[in-house]
Formats: structure tokens, C-alpha cells, sequence
């Protein structure tokens, strides 16, 4: 059982809406949208082995941080639950979490410290996007366009040992500008890919009941000394670059880098050059 089979044992008790995105969106009833979103870190399992204490924190904001622009929202809001193995990892570990936090527009408000048997942290992120602009992983229609901004497969290349692509896994940059404008420009749906490319495609396609049909020949692969650069860019998890679909009428109000890779069709899936793309990414499992 991965972690997606788990979440849905549980959609019965919490619903099928709340549990369909990173993010919740709570109507704050004047125009605008508070989102939230949390992650929780292991070192053993998601921090890669040499990352100093800086870069953990980093990470740890980041990716909380990446959930809220991917709802097209500015982040406003940082708190940092942290349990530690050793009380001297928190000041250089909470330097990394405050830095990344403020480089994006947000604040750690507070939080929580704890001892455990490992590095254990749970970052919860809070941000704010106009009702109208609001993004989520349903919405994607027939005949939309499907992008991505950035990379994919650049931080698994590093993991393999790409010291090229170091800085995209272990200090990741949160996409916050290029989502609000992807927001703002009248995209369908959005989410980050943090997981993989092709597990996000099938989480965006369970959410919108569509299916996605690439070209391969859109994609922009990042450049490999060893491995499969197809192999990272459609299943490598670690980047955080955006996946959304706009319909082709509103792609000339964006104003931020992005590759077109395909469309969006009726049946759900996911295909790449006609051939049926594997469901798999990141993921925990039991």
C-alpha cells in the first residue's frame, strides 16, 4: 500500500473534496481564498545523505511553499514543528527554514520543538489568492493545454550524482511568482510536481475525470551524463516545478516561462506518444 491508497481509506471521514488537493481552501468571503497546506519530513527518508542543516531547512519550507503556489497563491505564512535528535541542529536548521521563507514573500510565525529519534519536521503554510484566481488540480478540460514550468528530472539526476543539478534537490526553488501568474493568466488547474511528473498527470487526472495525451517531442529533457533523461523527467521526483492546464485562447496572458506538452482529452489516463504512460513517482509506501 503506497500513501495515495491510504488517503483514500480515509475520504469517507474527511470528503472527497477536501482530500483532492495539497492545499485546502477555506472562503474567506470577501474575494479572497486562505489556503493551507502541511508536510511532514523524515531525515532517514527525504533528506538525501551530505545535506547540511541549512539546506534541510530549506527543503523543509520549500516544499510547503511549492503546495501554496501551486494554488496560485501568495505565501504568507510559515510554522515549523520540529523534532530533534540533537538540540544544536535547530538554530543553523531553523536559518535554512527562515531564509527560504522570506525569500518568497511569507514569515515563520511560530511552530514547535520536540525531542525524537531522528530529524522529524512538519511545516504548515499559509497563503492568500483571489476567489477568481484560485487554482486547484480539478478543472481541466477537453482541448485545455497542458504545461510545465522548469525542468523535470533535474533534481534526480543529482540524486544519481549529478553534482550539475545539485542546488534543484537540495536547496529546490518554490515556484510562487510563476504560479500566481499561471493563476492570474486563467488556468483550469495547477499543481506542483514534486512527486513526478507522471504521478502528478494521474493525480490531476483522477481530480478533473480527463486524461492527458503528451508529445514527446514538446518535452524539454534536462541533460544527463548517465541515466535516462526520459526516465527522470516523466518519473524523478524532487522538482518543484508547476504542472497546469489553460484553454489555448488565454496562454498569451502568461507572462512566465513555460513548456507546452501535451493536451487535455476526454478519457482519463495518461498517454505519451500514443503509448500509455506507467503510474508510478515518488511515493511512501507500507
Amino acid at each position: 500500500m503506497d500513501d495515495r491508497a491510504l488517503l483514500a481509506s480515509i475520504r469517507h471521514l474527511i470528503g472527497e473534496d477536501e482530500t483532492a488537493d495539497d492545499c485546502a481552501g477555506f472562503d474567506l468571503q470577501d474575494g479572497r481564498i486562505l489556503v493551507s497546506s502541511t508536510d511532514m519530513l523524515h531525515e532517514t527518508t527525504d533528506f538525501p545523505k551530505g545535506m547540511t542543516e541549512f539546506e534541510k531547512g530549506w527543503m523543509s519550507a520549500a516544499v510547503t511553499l511549492s503546495d501554496i503556489a501551486s494554488c496560485g497563491a501568495q505565501p504568507i505564512q510559515i510554522l515549523v514543528a520540529i523534532g530533534l535528535d540533537d538540540p544544536s541542529r535547530l538554530v543553523p536548521f531553523m536559518e535554512g527554514a527562515v531564509s527560504c521563507a522570506e525569500r518568497f514573500g511569507a514569515k515563520v510565525a511560530g511552530g514547535d520543538i520536540d525531542s525524537h529519534t531522528e530529524l522529524t519536521v512538519v511545516t504548515t503554510g499559509i497563503g492568500i489568492v483571489e476567489k477568481a484566481h484560485y487554482c486547484r488540480r480539478s478543472g481541466a478540460s477537453p482541448g485545455d493545454l497542458v504545461c510545465i514550468t522548469g525542468t523535470p528530472g533535474r533534481a534526480m539526476a543529482a540524486l544519481e550524482g549529478d553534482e550539475r543539478y545539485r542546488e534543484n534537490l537540495l536547496t529546490p526553488i518554490p515556484q510562487v511568482e510563476a504560479g500566481i501568474k499561471i493563476g492570474r493568466a486563467g488556468a483550469s488547474s495547477m499543481m506542483d510536481v514534486s512527486d513526478g511528473l507522471a504521478i502528478s498527470l494521474y493525480d490531476m487526472s483522477d481530480a478533473s475525470g480527463v486524461g492527458f495525451a503528451l508529445d514527446s517531442a514538446k518535452f524539454t529533457l534536462p541533460a544527463v551524463r548517465f541515466g535516462s533523461a526520459m526516465e527522470y523527467y516523466l518519473y524523478g521526483g524532487g522538482d518543484f516545478g508547476l504542472l497546469f492546464c489553460i484553454p489555448p485562447a488565454r496562454l498569451s496572458a502568461l507572462d512566465t516561462d513555460h513548456t507546452v506538452i501535451g493536451t487535455v482529452v476526454r478519457e482519463k489516463g495518461v498517454w505519451c506518444d500514443g503509448e500509455i504512460v506507467e503510474k508510478r513517482g515518488y511515493a511512501h509506501t507500507w
